[in-house]
This record gives structure tokens, C-alpha cells and sequence, in this order.
């Protein structure tokens, strides 16, 4: 039998939960205010319809170039893990439950109102103020609208009691993510090699690396040694960020900006082209909160959240691409690694390539 909610979920677009969620932002507290925008666009509505609607799964996810666990079913639990909101999820999983068991399809309720009532009955179990926990209903119940009333219940709701960066109060987060490391006392010259930290999480290890001021983000993690990360991540064969190329071209290093978004770079039309190519969603401002990575330079502390996977599918799903004419790009990571064995910093333009070391990459 079809869940009513269920089956009043699906009645709503993708861009009418995108506009809902922004309708919604004076009501949420900063600390998630991007990074609600951000779980929406790791996990588009419109990827999931596609692929429930194929004919062969299989191929449409060959065609798709679709790498990692993009299927809510696999993080159900965890796929929200670096919203501040996260903490109050086996709340929000009982109140989207209790609201599927007596919600009448025949109410016609708006979005936003169905998010308020889940957000609501979750806040007073909680004891917390809604503006904690609207975020994260509305991904309780995009969630719920993705794999369906039986597959949400199957899980406890059970989450890991926050730590490191996401422990403190939301206030204090905010301001964690607002400062810069110290650059000493000489630290206002400009000949000074200023360096910043980038924070990183993804759904399985999380951490922290430094980044050169205007350094690119790939190139500084891909300088963090310290662990397998490809036995992480299967896509992280050099750092804590996926990279498959250094060139927008694949879409591998896309991340979500959490804090210090304004301290990259502006969007550049390679970028900005490529993103659009992917699929991903990123909004049309100049310093947005969805980034590729190996684009982005750093002039201050970044606060990052890796998704879990990648694809290029904005042509077949969003059919808003339009062909443009842009500079041959280098897509292959084996041509990466090779570029950079041999001594050639691979991220420079080609008539400034630089000799670098190729086991420190510098």
C-alpha cells in the first residue's frame, strides 16, 4: 500500500524543494544555512527520478560516469553528517515517521508547512529552538521522498555523538569557520609564504591539511601523505579529495563550501561551464557554495565537505547545457600522475609549467 506522504512527496519537483529551501534560510540557523543547500545538491531529486526511471540501471550509470555511493539507501544515517543539525536526527527520523502515519493525502499541504510540523514535533522532543532543526527536516523528508516510507523505517536512526569541529555550539562553529590561522608577527608583509588550513569532512574520515595562499585546494590535500586514501576512497588516489583531473573537466574534486567560501577565488568560466556540464547545481554567484576544487584557490581558512560520489549528467538530466567552444582539458589521472613523475606541475598553464619534485609535489 502506497504511503500518502510518500506519495504527496513526489508531487513536488526539484526546484520546488530547492525554492522551499531557500524560502526557509531566515529560518534557519547560519551554521546549516549552506550546508542544507549543499546536502540538496549532493543528493538532486532529479539524478534519482532518472535512474528509477531507466530501463537498464546499469547502463544509465555507465553513461552517467557515476562513481561512489550516490544512492540515499547507502548513507541513509550519515549522508547529512556535516550538518550542525545532524545531532537531532533520531528526532527528526521519529517525527517524519509520525507524520507519515497520519498525514492525508487529501490536506494538499505545502512543502514548507510539512517541513514546519516535522520540524516542530522534533524541536519539542529535543528541547531545542526550530531554527536547529529546520534544516535538517527538510532533508529527513527529501530523504523519505527519495527511498520511500518501508526502506526510511529500516534503519534506528542511530548517529555518532559529534565531535571535532562539529561539537561545540552552532554559534561557536560559526566563528570557528569565520578565522585564519595566525600568520605571526611579520604576518601583514606581502612576501610572507602565508599558509591556512582547509577542513575537511567525508561521510567515512575527516581531517585537516594547510594550503599556501593561492594555492589551488586539490594541489595542497594532494600534499597530505599521511594516510592510504585510496583505500579510503577508491577515487582519492593522491589526498583526502577525489581528483581524476586538474582541469574542471571531470567534476571528481566537486565539494561543498561549509565556511570561507568567500576566501577562494571568484568562479571562473571554465568552472562555472564545467559545473554546469556535471549536473551539480551550483549557484550562479561569484564566490557560490559549491566548488570544484581543483579551481579554487585559497586566500583564508576553508571549511569542506566531500561528497561520497561523482558524475557528469547535467546534458541528459537538466538539458540546459549548451556547447561552447573551451580550451582542451587533461582528464586523465594517469596522465596526472605521470605529468607530475616527471617533474611538470601539470596545474600550470602550459606555457608557465614549472619543475616540481615529484615526491614532495612542489
Amino acid at each position: 500500500m502506497a504511503n500518502e506522504l510518500y506519495s504527496h512527496l513526489r508531487t513536488f519537483s526539484e526546484a520546488q524543494w530547492l525554492d522551499t529551501v531557500q524560502g526557509l534560510q531566515a529560518e534557519i540557523h547560519p551554521v546549516d544555512q549552506d550546508a542544507v543547500n549543499i546536502w540538496f545538491r549532493f543528493f538532486p531529486l532529479e539524478l534519482r527520478l532518472y535512474l528509477e526511471k531507466a530501463e537498464d540501471k546499469k547502463e544509465a550509470e555507465r553513461i552517467l560516469s557515476l562513481q561512489g555511493d550516490y544512492m540515499l539507501e547507502d548513507s541513509l544515517d550519515t549522508s547529512h553528517h556535516f550538518l550542525y543539525g545532524h545531532r537531532y536526527w533520531p528526532h527528526i527520523k521519529a517525527a517524519v515517521n509520525e507524520e507519515a502515519e497520519g498525514f492525508k493525502a487529501d490536506a494538499k499541504a505545502p512543502l514548507t508547512e510539512i517541513i514546519k510540523s516535522v520540524s516542530a514535533r522534533a524541536a519539542k522532543k529535543a528541547g531545542v529552538d526550530q531554527k536547529f532543526v529546520n534544516a535538517i527536516a527538510a532533508v529527513g523528508l527529501a530523504t523519505f521522498n527519495q527511498v520511500g516510507a518501508e526502506e526510511f523505517r529500516k534503519t534506528a536512526g542511530d548517529i555518532a555523538k559529534p565531535k571535532g569541529a562539529l561539537a561545540g555550539s552552532a554559534d561557536s562553529i560559526v566563528a570557528a569557520r569565520e578565522k585564519d590561522d595566525s600568520q605571526g608577527l611579520f604576518g601583514f608583509l606581502k612576501t610572507v609564504d602565508k599558509k591556512y588550513s582547509v577542513t575537511y569532512a567525508a561521510e567515512t574520515y575527516a581531517g585537516k591539511f594547510q594550503v599556501y595562499d593561492d594555492q589551488e585546494i586539490t594541489q595542497a590535500a594532494g600534499q597530505d601523505r599521511s594516510r592510504d586514501w585510496k583505500a579510503l576512497d577508491k577515487r582519492c588516489w593522491q589526498g583526502p579529495i577525489p581528483i581524476e583531473c586538474t582541469a574542471a573537466a571531470c567534476g571528481t574534486c566537486w565539494v561543498g563550501v561549509l565556511g570561507g567560501k568567500e576566501k577562494l577565488d571568484p568562479v571562473k568560466r571554465r568552472e562555472r561551464y564545467n559545473v554546469q556540464l556535471q549536473g551539480y547545481a551550483q549557484p550562479e554567484a561569484e564566490r557560490p557554495y559549491l566548488r570544484l576544487a581543483c579551481q579554487a584557490r585559497a586566500h583564508g581558512n576553508v571549511t569542506l565537505v566531500i561528497p561520497p560520489w561523482n558524475g557528469v549528467f547535467g546534458k541528459q538530466i537538466y538539458k540546459n547545457v549548451e556547447e561552447r567552444e573551451l580550451e582542451p582539458a587533461t582528464t586523465s589521472a594517469r596522465h596526472l600522475r605521470e605529468t607530475i613523475a616527471a617533474g611538470i606541475d601539470p596545474r600550470a598553464n602550459d606555457d608557465e609549467n614549472e619543475a616540481i619534485d615529484p615526491e614532495t609535489n612542489e
